[in-house]
């Protein structure tokens, strides 16, 4: 029997400022091809933040698509032609029509711990160690109601300057729903630079304690990815 595995792709879009309106619909029309596609496993439209990482401020002109896929274990999806055949045409047709410049970013989930909308998004037997090369890191979390003024004051200082640290790549903030349901995807050369950043700097550490001992999310996911290819900003 052939061996899948789980893929994702993160789309991230730009929308001319004209036409943010309807970037604002597609939110609610996009669902309908996405929840009938068979192939794709889970999916999330998405807001982004304007600095990289969670912001309180959005980007209207700036939204995102994540969705997860099986795939075939020695097989990749790496064109633009082969992700909107496996996405669907309608949403490549709506963002050709409205002047939507597209980055796609192409993931492999290997570890994570948590869920997503009580989904765990990987499969046991495909959890691996810590490769070598780019690795991409998605941070999620459901904010407690209560706990909402503690966590937005806490964001400046442990997002301040991420991108002046040695190894970092890419960052974007994404969400569901605001202010509540929050991510961040973040691209770094090598685990080893991502770790430095996350374990050295101390406003980051004092986050974590914080978050454990006040309880601050009601749902939270920490995965790492491979970049099924290189990517350059």
């Amino acid at each position: 029997m052939t061996s899948t595995i789980t893929r994702a792709v993160l789309l991230v879009n730009r929308y001319p400022s004209v036409f943010i309106p309807f970037a604002f619909l597609s939110m609610a029309i996009f669902h309908v091809p996405l929840f009938l596609n068979k192939r794709i496993l889970f999916y999330k439209l998405l807001g982004t933040g304007k600095n990289g990482t969670f912001d309180i401020h959005p980007d209207f002109n700036q939204w995102a698509l994540l969705f997860f896929y099986k795939s075939e274990s020695d097989v990749h999806f790496k064109s633009q032609e082969d992700i909107q055949t496996l996405s669907g045409t309608f949403i490549w047709r709506w963002w050709k029509w409205f002047g939507v410049k597209t980055k796609i970013i192409h993931l492999q989930p290997y570890t994570a711990l948590g869920t997503w909308d009580k989904h765990p998004l990987i499969e046991p037997h495909q959890i691996e160690k810590d490769p070598g090369g780019q690795i991409a890191i998605l941070t999620r979390a459901t904010i407690r109601l209560s706990r909402l003024t503690a966590f937005w004051k806490s964001v400046p200082p442990t997002a301040k300057d991420m991108d002046k640290n040695p190894g970092f790549i890419y960052s974007i903030g994404i969400g569901e729903v605001p202010f509540v349901k929050q991510a961040t995807l973040s691209i770094w050369e090598s685990l080893d630079h991502m770790k430095r950043f996350a374990y050295q700097k101390s406003e980051h550490q004092e986050v974590i304690r914080r978050t454990r001992k006040e309880k601050w999310y009601s749902e939270e996911m920490f995965m790492r990815f491979k970049l099924v290819e290189k990517f350059s900003e």
